[in-house]
């Protein structure tokens, strides 16, 4: 807290590390909102020192001091006269406190109508009250234009009805990047002055939630002025909305929402001209709710959960009405991609000038930043897309001006010109396109361009136009009205067009399954292949967006694989620092902080120095844990039971002698830990490897005597049902006794069980890493990122950048896994790692400093085994 508290004041760059179990979360609060309360009071007492004496100078009828005209002075540092200086120096300080009085009164009239809906509930009621009325007035003026409505004749514009309507884009107006759409900028609310505050930001909304839970249960959780941000997917209480389930159809739909309630008056004024349509607006998005509920907000401390019961109750948006709190909250809670990607930073009223930053959960920093502006389309996706947007552009040709229609030819152009680069044709099949030339090609950005002649579009406006004109929701709405067999089109013609268009829809989909095969995918949700399938143009806006980076700081992969459809364009992004520079540039202070934070030279060269940040400025802070040091046995093993040294190399790994040598050592373990073991293995496929070789030899019939066997699942909703499963085993056996002692939960570095996951007590007595997850130095993508930190960086104790990396990155997913274990004051846990590199000082040095002090490199596993067995033992027996 100290530390923490000295960095803030310094205005540093902080680098702290602190285990998990060892307070972390109440250290930062408590160190920082100390701080910040300390800052306000400095700056309170500058302020009155500023009013008093300006006070006592009007009573004394004081004047800017002046010289007598034709008496010159000295002259000033520009060469004016000494009066000039000085009436211009007195009217700076006048100015100033000007502003400090402006400043006071805003204060004392947003504490004071804090304070009365604090102590008033009254307040409270009567606008519940008041928001009951008004849902009955509209409700009846509505039924009154629904039957007046009635009446209408239809609009002779165009035979499309109402709701076909809402698929047409509206007139582009402006390519002029300064220029304001009307209704699509920020409320002037968010243009309020900014207090000074604290961004906290950590990776996921659960470890943000368990945050706020913090901070209410601190001294500081009545008086803190704290506001929780989130995505529309989290926040949104509109039932309409929440259904289109994936993120970017959400916030889409909200926007158009917002764009028809700004066009609502204009329409209505232009009665008798304006088409006959039912554009819907969210009966969430009103003023003066949302400001109520941000008046509620900051008055006591909500996390997610209770900030969308509040919405729910005050018919009130909570992701609008949180941001209407961010001038004047105190403590900013956020998931860090939306504080690291500038245009969503931007687009939530976020000012980081002169404010604080701190990152929570950031071992993986560089990662997030890395994948946020990174981006990849399938020939798939392309393709499908250029049918979808060809269809689109026919069926409304005549209702799309003359700016709209030359954007959607660009846009066509460039799937055209994307496919041709993956050797394919949009006007056939992907998935009956043989690539001829397969393999995967590296690209500078330049390069990319100019060989797929896209060279002289302005990249730059077509990403505004897609932006401005929601064109992807536009022809998602298209795709959802005629793509489904159950929809029907109003001419035989459009049929025949569209009949066409749903069968490539459905070759697409049944091509991508035959031809998917059983490579590794990332697993998804189904809302994200609905997605994927129906709205392709969202994530080539993405490729798009990426596409106007500087040329040294990405490359284009080009991957050929088999089809066209197999095939991808992929932007990876080499430079993470560009933009986090502009994160530590505004900022007051900037806190990087985790329970893992080693190796941190990855963050001080890749991401701080890039960045710019004078390495004077970079502060690193560590603490141990508040275990007893006899809580904790970690070993590195150089040999297995039968003295074969273990090497776990890509060569030698998978050797028989090796899987069971391994398995040997993991029986042996299991007689003598008690509760749960987790053994941690480099890949799925290495760990499925083993399995399988245990089973052959018989090996796993021998370690299921003591503990049963789970298997980390691949997709991420099977996790939560092992690890159930997993704990109620060991619970059982622990109080049952008998022969069975737990169970051995076989995981995968990263994995799901690697990171986030809690193996306190028995669910972890002991960690077993086997091997060194090194990361796969075959990879174009790391093969890039490699070159790239040799050319840029210098190198670091004879080593080169690129060896540096590949040690770090194998570091810190070793880190990450063995911090599984060893969650809170009380408890133990033995580590084992497996093989004999992890002694050697440029690797030892890269484990967690806490670990490092204590652990133990035993050559023979006789002597390893004859600690772990007196560590368990002596433990069961305290226990």
């Amino acid at each position: 807290m100290a530390a923490l508290y000295s960095a803030l004041e310094a205005g540093r760059v902080g680098i702290f590390e602190s285990p998990t179990g060892t307070g972390k979360s109440l250290s930062l609060i408590c160190g920082a909102l100390s701080w910040l309360r300390d800052f306000e009071e400095k700056k309170r007492q500058e302020e009155a020192r500023l009013l008093a004496l300006e006070d006592s100078g009007q009573e004394r009828g004081e004047r800017p001091a002046a010289a007598e005209p034709g008496h010159p002075g000295s002259g000033g540092a520009a060469g004016e006269p000494d009066w000039v200086t000085a009436f211009v120096q007195k009217k700076e300080e006048r100015d100033a406190v000007d502003r400090l009085k402006e400043e006071q009164i805003r204060r004392k009239k947003r504490e004071n109508r804090l304070e009365k809906i604090r102590h008033n509930v009254q307040l409270k009621y009567a606008a519940k009250r008041k928001r009951s009325e008004e849902d009955e007035t509209k409700r009846l003026l509505q039924l009154s234009k629904d039957v007046i409505s009635e009446g209408d004749g239809v609009d002779v514009l165009e035979q499309l009805d109402h709701n076909e309507e809402e698929l047409v884009l509206a007139e582009y107006e402006s390519d002029d990047e300064k220029k304001v759409i009307s209704g699509l900028e920020d409320d002037d609310d968010l243009e309020e002055e900014h207090v000074t505050k604290i961004y906290y930001c950590s990776r996921t909304h659960s470890q943000l939630s368990q945050f706020v839970r913090e901070v209410q249960k601190s001294p500081f959780g009545k008086d803190t002025r704290l506001v929780s941000l989130g995505s529309r997917q989290n926040l949104c209480v509109n039932e309409e909305v929440r259904r289109l389930g994936a993120l970017q159809l959400i916030n889409d739909r909200c926007m158009e929402m917002q764009k028809n309630k700004h066009e609502k008056k204009s329409d209505e004024k232009m009665e008798g001209k304006r088409r006959h349509a039912s554009h819907a607006i969210c009966p969430f998005y009103s003023y003066e709710q949302m400001q109520f509920l941000c008046d509620e907000v900051l008055v006591e401390v909500k996390d997610i959960e209770q900030l969308v019961a509040l919405g729910r109750e005050t018919k009130a948006c909570p992701y609008y009405g949180s941001r209407y709190a961010i001038p004047a909250a105190q403590l900013v809670v956020l998931p860090y991609q939306m504080l690291l990607h500038e245009p969503t930073r931007s687009a939530a009223g976020i000012k980081l000038k002169d404010q604080v930053v701190i990152i929570d959960e950031a071992h993986n920093l560089i990662d997030t930043i890395t994948c946020i502006h990174s981006a990849e389309v399938s020939g798939s996706q392309l393709c499908c897309a250029h049918s979808q947007l060809s269809q689109y552009m026919e069926r409304y040709r005549k209702r799309l001006k003359a700016k709209n229609l030359m954007y959607i030819k660009q846009i066509l152009y460039l799937l055209e010109q994307f496919v041709a680069m993956l050797g394919g044709n949009v006007n056939q099949n992907p998935g009956c396109q043989a690539v001829s030339q397969t393999g995967t090609v590296l690209k500078s950005i330049n390069d990319f361009l100019f060989q797929s002649q896209i060279d002289n579009i302005n990249l730059f406006k077509v990403r505004r136009y897609c932006e401005k004109s929601l064109i992807s929701r536009k022809l998602f709405g298209f795709v959802e009205r005629y793509g489904g067999p159950a929809t029907t089109v109003k001419t035989n013609k459009e049929n025949q067009k569209l009949a066409g268009f749903q069968n490539f829809l459905l070759t697409l989909k049944q091509g991508s399954d035959k031809e998917a095969g059983t490579p590794w995918s990332p697993p998804v949700e189904a809302e994200n292949d609905q997605l994927r399938t129906a709205s392709p143009l969202m994530q080539i806006e993405g490729f798009l967006s990426a596409l106007t980076n500087a040329n040294q700081d990405g490359r284009v992969i080009v991957n050929r694989q088999g089809t066209v459809g197999q095939s991808s364009l992929k932007f990876l992004l080499l430079n993470p620092a560009v933009y986090f520079a502009k994160v530590v540039e505004e900022c007051r202070a900037v806190i990087i902080a985790g329970g893992t934070m080693q190796p941190v030279s990855d963050f001080r060269e890749q991401l701080l120095s890039c960045a710019g940040v004078d390495p004077a400025r970079v502060v690193e802070f560590s603490c141990g844990h508040v275990i007893p040091p006899e809580n904790i046995l970690p070993i590195i093993l150089c040999s297995g039971p039968s003295n074969q040294q273990l090497e776990f190399t890509y060569q030698t790994r998978d050797l028989p002698q090796m899987m069971d040598e391994t398995g040997r050592i993991l029986c042996n373990l299991c007689n003598v830990v008690p509760g749960g073991v987790v053994c941690f293995f480099p890949s799925y496929e290495y760990e499925k490897q083993v399995y399988a070789h245990w089973e052959k030899t018989g090996l796993l019939t021998r370690l299921a005597t003591k503990k049963k066997i789970f298997q980390e699942p691949k997709k991420a909703n099977q996790v939560e049902q092992v690890l159930v499963e997993y704990a109620k085993c060991i619970k059982r056996c622990s109080q049952a006794g008998g022969q069975m002692t737990g169970a051995l939960l076989l995981s995968v570095v990263g994995g799901k069980m690697s990171e986030g996951i809690n193996f306190s007590d028995d669910l972890g007595r002991c960690v077993i890493m086997v091997g060194m997850p090194y990361p796969n130095i075959k990879s174009p993508e790391l093969q890039e990122k490699m070159t790239w930190l040799d050319k840029t960086m210098p190198r670091a104790a004879g080593q080169a950048p690129s060896r540096v990396l590949i040690e770090n990155l194998c570091m810190k997913a070793v880190n990450q896994s063995i911090g599984r274990a060893i969650r809170h004051q009380k408890d133990f846990a033995s580590i084992l790692l497996l093989d004999h590199r992890y002694a050697r000082p440029a690797i030892f040095n890269k484990l967690p400093q806490w670990i490092r002090e204590r652990t133990q490199v035993k050559p023979a596993f006789g002597s390893a085994f004859a600690e772990l067995r007196k560590f368990h033992r002596g433990k069961v027996d305290a226990l």
